[in-house]
């Protein structure tokens, strides 16, 4: 099939085949209110798992509260369809796209140039937008999305006159002040943020750290931000875990975790009576011939050093561990806050600084240690001494800092109050 060169008509044309639905569903309901509350949550990911599992526990907070209200993830997530949804949360893949080592980014599947997969992600997202017919929708991070390909829907919300209520989330840490300012200023994002959003919600503390302060933001959008506290997470059962004493070992989504996994292999490759054993999840996203190189190396550990692909539970492997070796990423630090985990801190410096400043405020004030690269110049036997002393680490909660753990509770409250209009105006 040929696509146009013409990207606004492009974007027509894929709204076009959505039109007459979109008059249907438009009738249904103006004849009658809505059947229930509905949250719609984008969740642009492009790389990692982070602005998917957020928004997963989002949603799943969401509909655990309200026994009426749905939630739909709209997500480019290649591997969203590996994790379970709780009942009345479902998902919407985008067609993926995926980086470059240039920088630059192109069609996972598809084999379009990027401008032409842009605009198919956005005239889907605008067509879904229209269909469900959301109350509340939630963004991820990025105010315009992935290329700006949220803004076409954003613009039709706003030209319609719809009373849909639109939520910004931001985790705690974004990246340095310096390139935040130069990367919304390039995206237009504060004023987008200005025009079209309702609240901009903060999953953190503004005592621990503000992301947004280096952003200029006019008074009225401040009043119109609330900090919510980390989100916390509850660790599903499990009936398999390992049957000897353990740490965790996890980068993520693994997709940059290649150097953390090596210096902790080389730790337990270098002293071979190093305990306790290690459990390596490698995450989905590290494959290929570091995996397979990192495997033979866990072989030759004989039992010392366990590894494992994947795993949508990891929160439950977090609870039966004695300690935890992270890198650090927003949904790994609230795992660890909400398991209560002596946790040592890998953090990347590249391409973002997030990592690294979460782990320095963190370990600032005492819920976490940090194994800082640069002053340890990847030594081994430091590696070696903080993963010995990991077991009799103090845990987060020795910290104790107030409210850090309210976030989700924050968020239920808030989608109650913005749905409060809607039930009171619905026919008994």
């Amino acid at each position: 099939m040929a696509f146009s060169k013409n990207r606004t008509d492009s974007a027509a044309d894929i709204n076009a085949g959505a039109g007459h639905s979109s008059r249907l569903a438009n009738n249904r309901a103006t004849s009658a209110r809505r059947r229930s509350p509905r949250v719609l949550f984008y969740s642009h990911d492009t790389f990692g798992l982070g602005h998917l599992r957020r928004s997963r526990t989002l949603a799943a907070a969401m509909t655990a509260s309200d026994s009426l209200l749905s939630a739909l993830i709209i997500t480019g997530s290649p591997v969203a369809g590996r994790f379970t949804f709780p009942e009345r949360v479902d998902y919407v893949r985008l067609p993926g796209v995926t980086k470059r080592s240039d920088g630059s980014y192109i069609s996972e599947k598809l084999g379009f140039d990027i401008d032409e997969t842009t605009v198919i992600r956005a005239g889907l997202i605008k067509s879904l937008v229209k269909l469900f017919e959301p109350d509340i929708i939630v963004v991820d991070k990025e105010p315009t999305g992935f290329r700006g390909e949220l803004k076409p829907a954003l613009d039709w919300l706003h030209r319609s006159g719809s009373k849909t209520k639109l939520i910004l989330g931001l985790r705690d840490v974004l990246d340095s002040p310096e390139l935040i300012v130069e990367e919304w200023q390039r995206k237009g994002a504060v004023q987008a943020v200005e025009k079209h959003y309702d609240e901009v919600w903060v999953y953190g503390l503004k005592s621990v750290y503000d992301p947004t302060e280096a952003l200029d933001f006019s008074e009225s959008l401040k009043q119109r931000m609330i900090w919510t506290g980390y989100l916390r997470r509850d660790p599903p059962p499990r009936a398999e875990m390992p049957e000897v004493p353990y740490i965790l070992v996890t980068p993520g989504g693994g997709g940059d975790g290649k150097a953390m996994v090596d210096q902790v292999l080389r730790a337990y490759e270098t002293d071979p009576d190093l305990s306790p054993t290690a459990l390596l999840v490698y995450g989905p996203f590290l494959t290929g011939d570091d995996r397979a190189d990192f495997e033979t190396r866990v072989a030759k550990l004989k039992g010392r050093v366990m590894d494992v692909a994947f795993d949508s539970r990891l929160e439950s492997l977090m609870l039966g561990a004695q300690g935890v070796v992270a890198m650090g990423g927003y949904n790994t630090f609230c795992e660890i806050l909400s398991c209560d985990k002596p946790a040592l801190i890998v953090p990347r410096t590249v391409p973002r600084l997030e990592q690294y400043i979460r782990a320095s405020r963190a370990q600032e004030l005492g819920l976490v240690k940090m194994f800082d690269k640069d002053l340890n110049a990847g030594s081994v036997d430091a590696m070696i001494d903080a993963i010995r002393q990991l077991p009799d680490q103090r845990p987060p909660s020795a910290g104790s800092y107030d409210g850090l753990l309210d976030g989700l509770d924050c968020v239920v409250s808030r989608i109650q109050k913005l749905l409060e209009p809607e039930r009171d105006s619905s026919p008994v």
